[in-house]
């Protein structure tokens, strides 16, 4: 875009040698600047004058070259904005928006499979922000993996304990249980059964024997004048009477057969397989036992004698009952004969 629009070239004597212009006389520029020269020439080291040269610019020629140079400035600083602004969009979403897409998505993994195990992997070289936020991340899942192991630890300890401490109150209870058994079925002084327990087991064993056509036998005894005792030398005593005339028929017993307590002072054996004769044999020997043995209880020498009924199973027996009932008739024979005796 030229800027000149006039020229004049004088020659040394003032004459006007080149006179131009780029506008017309109808048109002249308002303002008009102008630059003259002086035109030299030195030959043999004698400067030599030729004449002058004179440029004319206009305002008008100046306005637009300044506003052409700003539009040439304003379209390269929209050129490079546009460029720096492309140039920061990728570099935004290379080195910020994608990883962080990326971390999100691979904490959202993280959390719907909640394995901890797992680690953050943005797949960066650069050591930027970023980085640093993904290392904090895969520490903070150490971490969360260390918490969850130990607690699955403490959870797996507890229901160890738990598991340990139900087994070994079941176990209690299973013991408790027993002993329940025990006292619901036996005599909680002496040991033998009960009466309904004695009465039980000794009719299902007199229905298989009478199957069987096996004899059984029942004794049926009575401690003589066990009240004499309870009264002269008190109950604590009378309890170990008890206790010792239970502990010594029992050791003359065999395993089949049962010992039972029906009340107070009166007790009953049923022996299986046991006929008259056997079992006679045995309550004379417990008898015997019984008369020669004696009890020391707190400096008090004790004795006492038992009075003995003896049956046998008959073939029409279908009740244990009938066998007690012909027992307790011959109890009472030995006791009206005076006691310490056997009658069968």
């Amino acid at each position: 875009m030229p800027i000149i629009v006039g020229v004049d070239i004088f020659d040394k004597n003032g004459e006007s040698i080149v006179s131009k212009r780029s506008y017309s006389e109808t048109s002249v520029p308002l303002s008009l600047f102008d630059k003259k020269s002086d035109l030299n020439w030195v030959l043999n080291e004698q400067e030599i004058t030729l004449g002058s040269l004179t440029l004319y610019s206009s305002s008008e020629v100046v306005l637009d070259r300044v506003l052409f140079g700003f539009a040439l400035i304003a379209i390269t600083a929209i050129i490079k904005l546009t460029v720096l602004f492309w140039l920061f969009v990728w570099a935004f979403d290379r080195f910020l928006a994608t990883p962080l897409k990326n971390l999100m998505s691979q904490v959202d993994d993280v959390q719907r499979s909640q394995n901890f195990s797992k680690r953050i992997n943005l797949s960066i070289t650069e050591n930027n922000e970023v980085s640093k936020l993904q290392d904090h991340m895969n520490n903070m899942l150490s971490a969360m993996e260390a918490g969850h192991k130990q607690l699955l630890e403490d959870e797996q300890a507890k229901r160890n304990w738990l598991e340990d401490a139900v087994a070994k109150r079941t176990e209690e209870l299973q013991i408790l249980n027993e002993k329940l058994k025990d006292l619901a079925a036996n005599d909680s002084l002496t040991g033998a059964l009960n009466r309904g327990n004695f009465f039980e087991t000794a009719q299902n064993l007199l229905r298989t024997l009478q199957a069987q056509r096996s004899p059984a036998s029942f004794i049926l005894m009575d401690l003589d004048h066990f009240k004499t005792v309870n009264d002269t030398h008190g109950h604590f005593v009378g309890d170990k009477v008890l206790m010792h005339f239970a502990h010594t028929v029992q050791s003359f017993l065999r395993e089949q057969d049962i010992l039972g307590r029906l009340g107070g002072e009166e007790f009953a054996i049923f022996l299986p397989d046991t006929g008259i004769e056997d079992a006679g044999h045995l309550a004379d020997k417990l008898r015997q036992a019984i008369t020669k043995a004696s009890l020391d209880v707190d400096g008090k020498t004790i004795t006492y004698t038992v009075s003995f009924g003896v049956t046998v199973s008959e073939a029409k027996d279908n009740s244990i009952d009938a066998l007690f009932k012909r027992a307790d008739l011959k109890l009472y024979g030995a006791k009206d004969k005076g006691r310490d005796r056997v009658e069968r």
